[in-house]
């Protein structure tokens, strides 16, 4: 019997497993490695990703839907869409950002709770970047939040870097934590249920 909703799409229970990977799909950073989506099932599988993001800034819907129906088709890890809530049928679950959050309501509580009425029971994470942010987040209906970043990274410009004060956020959570922002495949962080790979998975 699963306790949650995430460890039955996951096969185990994220909170007590620690450094699992999980797989950034940025789409532009592919094809500016040309990289195809094959290219990444393959690397995902060789590195036995359990969880995949997708995120796509620069193709219409229509081929976005063909991309996660490839990944839903090559991998058994659950397929996660940034911010897209429309293509959320295509995929197992969703991650927003604070910014997102804030265009969805300005109070974050009713916010998560108009986005967890069209998750349903699908998977909903969070990105947090601070203390309070992570406090807030155990208040919320999620089952996951992102926690970062973790270090300096060359695909996204970031205003706070944590460091090694990670895993002392990470602690705090009540939620399965996944930690992004520079993160390698090898890292062993402390209470890192997850490490977002990106650029690492394509070295």
């Amino acid at each position: 019997m699963f306790e949650s909703k995430f460890e039955e799409f996951l096969g185990f229970n994220p909170k007590n497993s620690f450094n699992n990977l999980y797989a950034l799909c940025d789409y532009e950073t592919l094809l500016k490695k040309n990289l195809t989506l094959d290219d990444f099932i393959d690397l995902a599988l060789k590195h036995k990703v359990k969880l995949v993001q997708y995120r796509d800034k620069i193709s219409n819907n229509k081929d976005q839907i063909k991309h996660l129906l490839l990944l839903k088709e090559k991998l058994s890890a659950p397929i996660i869409i940034n911010d897209k809530v429309e293509l959320l049928s295509y995929c197992d679950g969703l991650h927003v950002g604070q910014e997102d959050l804030l265009r969805v309501n300005a109070n974050k509580l009713l916010a998560i709770s108009l986005l967890r009425a069209k998750v349903k029971n699908k998977l909903l994470g969070l990105s947090t970047h601070n203390e309070q942010e992570v406090l807030e987040a155990n208040t919320f209906n999620l089952d996951m939040i992102g926690l970062g970043a973790y270090k300096s990274t060359q695909t996204k410009n970031v205003e706070q870097i944590i460091g090694n004060n990670i895993s002392y956020l990470a602690k705090m959570s009540k939620h399965s934590v996944c930690v992004i922002g520079g993160v390698k495949i090898a890292d062993k962080i402390k209470n890192a249920n997850f490490n977002v790979v990106g650029s690492d998975l394509y070295e």
